[in-house]
């Protein structure tokens, strides 16, 4: 039975993939953070098969956990649609910090360029990548930027991010409204 003009039939579409939405955080406290997270942004544009929807505004915020005197970061997060599956993606992130430099040597502590995996659809864990990303319904310097440009997002597990950022603590989270990072795409 037809249902109109536009029915498929899913065995011969071949190996198509669903689209997810995906969402990042980029940070950066060392070097030129800003032009650091344009370039990351860019090379995330440049990445097949991963569509940048929105990029967030840029925050200043104060270092996140046990790791004393480093400078404050510069934050933001980059929402996409991709095919591409949640390791593939990080190997993508990963190369991309490499590229700036980033050691993973301190944990929690100053890098060139950090870019967390957030969410890919409401995919769960899977190999060495923890989704949704484990400390994200937690931190500030995610959610708050993560708002801005979806208001009606949604943490899996864990709400709507709306309520998440009222549940966290905000202070120390300050919008850089001289800084402007776009998408290489021009949207």
């Amino acid at each position: 039975m037809s249902n109109g003009p536009f029915d498929l039939d899913v065995d011969t579409l071949g190996n198509l993939r669903p689209i997810s939405k995906v969402v990042l955080s980029l940070g950066s406290n060392l070097g030129d953070s800003a032009e650091t997270l344009q370039a990351a942004v860019d090379l995330l544009a440049d990445t097949p098969d991963l569509m940048l929807v929105e990029v967030s505004p840029v925050y200043e915020t104060t270092p996140w956990g046990d790791v004393p005197d480093q400078p404050n970061f510069l934050n933001m997060v980059v929402i996409a649609e991709s095919t591409l599956e949640p390791l593939t993606i990080m190997d993508r992130t990963q190369a991309i910090e490499e590229s700036f430099g980033r050691e993973r040597t301190v944990p929690g502590g100053p890098r060139t360029l950090d870019i967390d995996i957030v969410m890919v659809g409401n995919r769960a864990s899977e190999g060495d990548i923890v989704l949704p990303h484990p400390h994200a319904h937690e931190r500030g310097f995610v959610l708050v930027p993560w708002l801005d440009v979806d208001p009606d997002g949604v943490l899996e597990g864990h709400g709507p991010i709306a309520d998440l950022v009222e549940e966290v603590d905000t202070e120390g989270i300050t919008l850089r409204d001289d800084i402007e990072i776009t998408a290489a795409t021009g949207f």
